[in-house]
């Protein structure tokens, strides 16, 4: 009885002893692991900072967006009928580009809504073709492109959709109208009226005027940069952006904060002063009403305005 008494404390003892070692054994290894970790984390701990500080940088850093050396890019933003501050506008570009004897390409890129609302929307279409004539020599002039504003698209509606000029009156098409020599409608639900103006306007607009409507592009991009009349879907790519868009996206494009692949360079939307920020410009000044009609200039990373009245 007393032996194994004896015994069983014997070996009691001995079990502790080990579970004693092994703590102690434990306790030393991590003793050693976290001196090694310590140790290394004072050399790796600035190398580690200096990464995290350069990624911070970059992911702050503005991107720099760019045409390509040596190009000139004019934009300019919705005319509505003010044939006489396209004049002044044209005059002041032409005289800054004949001033730079830099450049080696001039590019004049018109954003669209040339007519509407203003009494001059026959007279801008006209001096729109006439620039298209002048600069239209190879090396005597810029290259001009014409895109188109949402309120082309409603007007070539109206051609094909009488009934639709009920609606085109809202966007500013009386005035249209009538800067082509036709009497609108007095009555809006004149079924019978808008589909008389609407042949009128087809013959009044004749093959020129209306060859240059169909013609109209709906985008363009140069450099780091791309030109819409009204915007781009956001989370759409590029490529896969759909025309209704281009011409009359407004709220969802202008509220969104992430960029795009290129810049936007855009009107359709009036502000007071042109706008910029990471990922886009806009240069619809509301011309019509304001006098203020707006081109923004861009030559490598450098962004710059025209306008009139001022």
């Amino acid at each position: 009885m007393n032996c194994h008494i004896q015994g069983s404390r014997a070996l009691w003892l001995s079990e502790s002893a080990v579970f004693g070692l092994y703590l102690y054994g434990f306790d030393l290894l991590m003793a050693i692991v976290l001196r090694k970790c310590s140790l290394y984390a004072v050399h790796i701990w600035p190398f580690c900072l200096e990464v995290l500080l350069t990624m911070s940088w970059f992911k702050n850093k503005k991107k720099q967006f760019c045409v390509p050396e040596g190009h000139v890019v004019y934009a300019i933003g919705d005319i509505h009928g003010r044939d006489d501050l396209l004049t002044e506008l044209i005059e002041k570009i032409t005289e800054d580009f004949q001033n730079n004897t830099q450049r080696s390409v001039t590019s004049i890129v018109f954003l669209g809504d040339y007519v509407d609302r203003g009494l001059g929307s026959k007279a801008v279409i006209d001096k729109l073709l006439l620039l298209k004539k002048e600069f239209c020599v190879p090396g005597q002039g810029p290259d001009v492109y014409f895109l188109m504003g949402n309120h082309e698209e409603a007007l070539l509606r109206f051609l094909d959709d009488p009934d639709f000029g009920e609606q085109w009156q809202v966007y500013g098409g009386t005035e249209t109208l009538i800067s082509y020599g036709i009497t609108p409608p007095r009555l809006k639900a004149d079924s019978a009226a808008w589909h008389a103006a609407s042949g009128a306007l087809g013959l009044a607009l004749g093959h020129e005027h209306l060859a240059f409507l169909q013609g109209l592009r709906c985008s363009l991009e140069i450099g780091d940069y791309i030109f819409v009349h009204a915007g781009l879907r956001p989370g759409v790519a590029l490529e896969e952006q759909l025309e209704s868009d281009m011409l009359w996206i407004r709220e969802e494009f202008l509220s969104d904060s992430a960029s795009f692949t290129k810049k936007v360079v855009h009107g359709h939307s009036p502000k007071k002063q042109p706008f910029e920020d990471h990922r886009r410009i806009g240069v619809d000044t509301g011309a019509y009403i304001t006098g203020v009609l707006t081109a923004v200039r861009l030559e490598q990373n450098s962004v710059s305005y025209l306008q009139t009245g001022l």
